[in-house]
């Protein structure tokens, strides 16, 4: 197989309206190949910058108004760059690249002037296409480029965001390589294979804004084809679909949304290492007298019906005895805390008072343990966010509140130790409903 690329030379400086398949048809005939043949043949591709399409089409306004046409040709901002020029944004444009300032250029323009990209791509690759197969007879392939960066690596490319009569995917799934494995994973992009080749001929800066390619008739088609659009990754499948720093800004700010109470557990195992994860972000929440009150008690499956048989038994005894309740209404609450019982993990909470002080009147003294509660509290909300950051669902119970005496005694804890409640973890069964949004304005006063 050979791959041949030479320059479409002689074309003039492209504006707008102007007739771009005839210009580059009339270089046709002078384009000289290696053997000395000229003019082009069947299955020839044309590469054409995506920049003279643009200017053709009349995409060039004034360079004042280069950031506000950036915004309007973006769709989202993926991420930032700061640079000595300023800060670059790079973002999807309404065709669905991802590129630095939605391919919105300064070069290669008369001055104070900056050129769009086309507003469709493959419909421009196919237009061209037709118009300049009608002016030479011959089926050919097009495909138009731009510039842009790679994820992991220095310099610019050249890739295809329009084509047309070229198939722009090679999939070779379910192939065999030459020892036999099976290829699973494998989808070449030809087009923009083809569209980097070409511009090693036309070059940034040599005024040569169409190549012809030779060589890959076996990836042309009569038909215009499905056009560069199948180049581009859905967001969906996207491992990285924003930059790192609009990530994490976008983590820290659904992170106490991501929060749910978690009912029905999967099997799956949940790892040590993020129970321990997320303790140490609970023991970095506010405390009184810069203390650290917070305890975290995992109960392992061989203690935990003993605890909870106990809890249940006090549960009960109080629901029949002091609250007067039906066999079925008692049957119906103690249920509620077979879910503690079936969770992969379960985490006992507690904030211990050693260090609240006690003050000669009961109402301090009372508030003085509020505020340590209060400091629990924020401990335990800090547990299950993180839990959550990990992608892991949680249940937070208030059982242990309620029966407190029982819970330090069964567990041999200091009388100091104050329950508060109980943390069933796993990974969810099933995704979440979706959460009820609230009026801000009914707490927010």
């Amino acid at each position: 197989m050979t791959l041949q690329v030479v320059g479409i030379s002689g074309l003039p400086r492209i504006c707008a309206d102007d007739d771009l398949a005839a210009l580059c048809a009339a270089q046709f005939p002078a384009t000289t190949w290696a053997d000395g043949t000229t003019g082009l043949r069947d299955g020839d591709i044309l590469v054409v910058t995506s920049k003279i399409v643009s200017k053709a089409e009349g995409r060039v306004i004034s360079g004042s108004d280069r950031e506000a046409a950036i915004t309007h040709e973006s769709v989202r901002v993926v991420a930032t760059k700061h640079t000595p020029r300023g800060i670059t944004r790079i973002v999807e444009t309404r065709h669905g690249l991802i590129m630095a300032a939605a391919g919105v250029d300064a070069s290669n323009t008369e001055q104070d002037t900056v050129v769009l990209l086309p507003v469709d791509p493959d419909h421009s690759a196919r237009e061209l296409r037709r118009a300049l197969q009608e002016a030479s007879g011959l089926r050919l392939g097009v495909i138009i480029t731009d510039t842009m960066g790679r994820a992991w690596r220095e310099g610019v490319t050249d890739a295809a965001i329009g084509c047309a009569g070229i198939r722009p995917l090679e999939d070779h799934r379910g192939r065999v390589d030459s020892f036999g494995h099976p290829l699973e994973m494998t989808i070449v992009a030809i087009a923009d294979e083809i569209a980097a080749a070409s511009d090693l001929v036309k070059g940034k800066d040599s005024g040569m804004p169409v190549a012809v390619v030779r060589g890959m008739q076996a990836w042309t088609s009569e038909e215009n084809g499905p056009g560069a659009r199948t180049l581009i990754r859905s967001s969906s499948e996207d491992l990285f679909w924003l930059g790192t720093a609009e990530a994490m800004e976008v983590g820290a700010q659904t992170a106490i949304e991501r929060r749910r109470t978690v009912r029905r557990f999967s099997a799956r195992a949940v790892e040590d290492i993020h129970i321990e994860a997320a303790v140490a972000q609970a023991i970095t929440s506010p405390a009184p007298h810069h203390t650290q009150p917070w305890r975290f008690l995992r109960i392992h499956n061989e203690k935990r019906p003993v605890l909870l048989d106990a809890m249940r038994t006090q549960w009960e005894r109080d629901l029949r005895e002091l609250d007067g309740y039906s066999d079925e209404s008692v049957a119906k609450r103690l249920a509620r805390g077979d879910l503690l019982r079936s969770a992969p993990v379960l985490l006992m909470p507690f904030v211990s008072l050693d260090h609240a002080h006690i003050y000669p009147d009961a109402g301090r003294t009372s508030s003085e343990r509020d505020m340590f509660i209060a400091a629990g509290g924020a401990a335990v909300q800090s547990l299950l966010v993180a839990l959550a950051a990990h992608g892991i669902g949680s249940a937070w119970i208030s059982s242990s509140m309620f029966c407190s005496d029982v819970v330090r005694e069964t567990l041999s804890l200091p009388s100091t130790w104050q329950p508060l409640g109980a943390v069933a973890v796993g990974y969810a069964a099933s995704e979440s409903e979706p959460r009820q949004t609230l009026n801000v304005s009914d707490f927010l006063l």
